[in-house]
């Protein structure tokens, strides 16, 4: 069973960056497509990126699309996401989750089997 345990979460100044690390064992890293998901208090939870493995294909929620980056480094088996340019209404716990393969759009967190436990991001002003 993959597990997933995220960190790098944080207080940060508007307009500042932060990069969260999930570091990911129980499964062949290198073989999984990876997605981040954000929960603000109140609100559903919410795609913000993924990756593929292979070639490492990346797709984005347009509301951080030029301002976060997803990576991937197989060899620590570990998946990043850079956050630059945050706003206030970036915050919310982070969650890193492994896509179930074949089971459709990268956006719907059905779509994922495993999840890790989330790293807060608070974006003050």
């Amino acid at each position: 069973q993959v597990q997933l345990v995220e960190s790098g979460g944080g207080l940060v100044q508007a307009g500042g960056s932060l990069r969260l690390s999930c570091v990911v064992s129980g499964g062949t890293f290198s073989f999984l497509d990876l997605g981040w998901f954000r929960q603000a208090p109140g609100k559903e939870r919410e795609f913000v990126a993924a990756i593929t493995a292979g070639h490492g294909y990346t797709e984005y929620a347009n509301s951080v699309k030029g301002r976060f980056t997803i990576d991937r480094d197989n060899a620590r088996n570990t998946v990043y996401l850079q956050m630059n340019s945050l706003k206030q209404e970036d915050t919310a716990v982070y969650y890193c989750a492994s896509y179930r393969l074949g089971s459709g759009s990268y956006y719907s967190p059905q779509n994922y089997n495993s999840w890790g436990q989330g790293t807060q991001v608070t974006v003050s002003s």
